[in-house]
């Protein structure tokens, strides 16, 4: 066996420990060998040291509670870590250009009249009867998404669902969403 296999094999070994016992020597070793690597790969990718930490720091505690999804047939433990953490700085990255609320005024806002209030009203009556009658599946992540302000991977590691199905159906219940709003305001 060649040094490079026998180390693939060493790693995914230390993983399923991990996964296994919560083997906190066997993650000690994973953190020492990929925490560093993963910090580099991240201020190589443009990220600032603090932020570079930050994300290591996450992606090594993913890795402590995801080690039972890590599948030694699919992929090393090197890519499916490093795999985490370029997902991670994605999410950082969109998290950054969020868009500033805007300035709030001082003072009190002046009382929509009573026309724009009932529409506004008509409006939010009629989403959230478009968002109830999404599927199950579908409703519950645009309500993590949105009204609970998670990102894909966050209600990805939530539910335990891969990244590509949570955002597909995202997509799907945005499309539906989309669909029966404008069918809605066409009858009116």
């Amino acid at each position: 066996m060649s040094e490079a296999v026998e180390k693939r094999a060493a790693w995914a070994a230390e993983l399923e420990l991990v996964a296994s016992s919560r083997d906190a020597a066997a993650f000690a070793k994973v953190f020492a060998h990929f925490a560093p690597r993963v910090k580099a790969f991240l201020m190589k990718s443009g990220a600032d040291a603090a932020m570079a930490e930050e994300c290591a720091q996450d992606v090594m505690a993913t890795v402590w509670h995801k080690a039972g999804s890590f599948d030694a047939s699919r992929a090393s433990a090197a890519t499916w870590i490093f795999t985490i953490a370029r997902n991670r700085r994605i999410d950082m990255l969109r998290r950054e250009r969020r868009p500033e609320p805007e300035d709030l005024s001082w003072g009190p806002e002046a009382d929509p009249d009573q026309e724009d209030a009932m529409t506004m009203q008509q409006e939010t009556e009629r989403l959230s009867a478009a968002i109830a009658s999404l599927p199950e599946k579908q409703r519950v992540l645009i309500e993590r998404a949105y009204f609970g302000d998670l990102s894909h991977s966050e209600i990805a590691e939530a539910t335990g669902l891969p990244l590509g199905t949570i955002k597909s159906r995202i997509r799907m219940a945005l499309e539906r969403l989309r669909h029966r709003m404008s069918q809605e305001g066409i009858r009116e």
